[in-house]
């Protein structure tokens, strides 16, 4: 493949910072560096001049918070999306918004091709190359884990001492480490031994529960459509709801996951997350839907969580099948309007309150004392209809002995 310019995913990470200068000696073309500011907060520090001294011409750093948040974030958490009943999809949500940036700005340079750090083993490679096909498949798309000989993590060091380019982790500490608005994922390196508890040093953005603050806190969160829209009453912007939210609930411990996932190409990964702000959304969201959506509706609608939270971890974002989830999830969202009550206590998250203008909740029918609105009489004729098939077939294998 004969390349002049290519636009690299770029993190600052060991991966790569030796991808730059790896493309140099590969390719002998010009490099572009693109960094998404999607709440990494200080491992953006100091990127663009470290892109530039390792080889790069230039070195884009795009702040992405606003629209991850209210394009992505927000719509999952519509969806209830949860791949395996436990991961809140916190990098899977990140990449179909950097692959889009990623290709405006291979566009936007000329470019001939685009380059990630995802290794063969991974969902990402997936998740950006599912995106770049969709968005720009005129492009190239190279992905050095695939082709090089630099096939594990003590080569790169070596790689990268000889090039004298500075990483940020040692062969000490070789767990890697990913971080947006909606968590902190850690994977690999001594969390490759499943049995193996996370080391509490290891920890950003949660306190321990054990440490968390004996006295329970309280928090309001607004929803306008299904969307978040205020926390305790203030409105706020997208990335600043979760922020702060990601404060709050980490302070009390809330939002830490020890899982195993199977990951798209067949292999079990286990990680360990971080998701304050994503846990008490998730949440209070759901709960909200309990009074504000029928119940036929909310069924079938719990049972596309998961397939549109699959399509998402398998980074099929930009399809046609997601298109038509969305719209179905949008419908539904119509009157999810309300505030939610939640209680945060040593890494607990539990709803104790909901109101809505638009509920569906009648006290009057829900009591158990007398009311106007349903006779629990007419319960008979109902009994003898819905439970018709199981007599018959009881009454059947009665005959027949």
């Amino acid at each position: 493949m004969k390349v002049k310019k290519v636009v690299l995913a770029y993190s600052g990470g060991l991966d790569t910072s030796v991808i730059v200068k790896w493309l140099l000696e590969t390719y002998n073309c010009e490099v572009v560096c693109f960094a998404a500011d999607v709440g990494q907060e200080e491992e953006l520090y100091g990127l663009n001049e470290k892109a530039i001294k390792t080889g790069a011409s230039k070195c884009y750093i795009e702040d992405l918070r606003e629209e991850f948040a209210r394009d992505y974030v927000f719509q999952a958490i519509k969806a209830n999306a949860i791949y395996e009943n436990r991961y809140l999809l916190g990098t899977s949500l990140a990449r179909p918004v950097i692959a889009k940036k990623h290709v405006e700005i291979a566009l936007k340079e000329g470019a001939d091709a685009v380059c990630h750090g995802s290794t063969g083993k991974g969902n990402d490679q997936v998740r950006f190359e599912m995106g770049f096909k969709a968005l720009a498949p005129q492009l190239n798309i190279i992905a050095p884990w695939r082709i090089w000989d630099l096939n594990s993590r003590s080569l790169l060091f070596d790689y990268a001492e000889k090039h004298g380019i500075p990483v940020p982790v040692s062969k000490d500490k070789p767990y890697s480490m990913d971080r947006n608005l909606l968590h902190i994922s850690f994977e690999g390196g001594i969390l490759e031994d499943p049995y193996r508890e996370p080391d509490e040093s290891m920890f950003v953005l949660t306190t321990s529960p054990e440490k968390a603050p004996d006295v329970p806190v309280y928090v309001e969160i607004g929803f306008e459509k299904g969307v978040p829209v205020s926390l305790d009453g203030e409105k706020l912007s997208p990335a600043s709801l979760m922020k702060k939210l990601n404060t709050i609930a980490g302070n009390n411990g809330v939002g830490r996951v020890d899982i195993v996932e199977n990951r798209l190409v067949g292999i079990k990964s286990r990680g360990v997350y971080e998701t304050p702000a994503g846990t008490v959304l998730l949440a209070a969201h759901r709960d909200l839907e309990s009074i504000t959506i029928d119940r036929d509706t909310q069924h079938l609608k719990d049972n596309l969580a998961n397939e549109y939270a699959t399509l998402v971890y398998n980074g099929l974002w930009f399809t046609r099948r997601r298109e038509a989830l969305d719209a179905f999830i949008d419908k539904t969202q119509e009157n999810v309007t309300g505030t939610v009550r939640v209680k945060l206590y040593k890494g607990s998250c539990t709803v104790v309150g909901r109101k809505s203008p638009l509920t569906l909740y009648n006290p009057e029918i829900a009591t158990f004392d007398a009311g106007t609105l349903y006779d629990q009489k007419d319960a008979s004729g109902f009994m003898n209809i819905f439970g018709l098939q199981i007599k018959v077939e009881a009454l059947m294998k009665k005959e027949r002995g």
